[in-house]
């Protein structure tokens, strides 16, 4: 496997997880525990920053690759 394949098979990986986090969200009042619903929301938030911090750091890998094309 390439680089950029290495990243876009994270992307898409990425996209689907979020994807899949955003079902969870409209779930959770139905559980009608407002505790569970709580601390969800709370891991809910905290796995889609760390969600970004890999997203952002591909994105500056690929800029680096695309930068040594210059």
């Amino acid at each position: 496997m390439t680089r950029p394949e290495a990243i876009q098979q994270i992307r898409d990986a990425a996209k689907t997880i979020a994807l899949q986090m955003m079902k969870i969200h409209p779930a959770l009042p139905h559980l009608q525990d407002s505790e569970i619903m709580g601390d969800s929301l709370k891991c809910l938030h905290e796995m889609t920053v760390q969600l970004e911090v890999i997203k952002k750091k591909i994105g500056k890998l690929e800029r680096q690759d695309d930068s040594t094309l210059l």
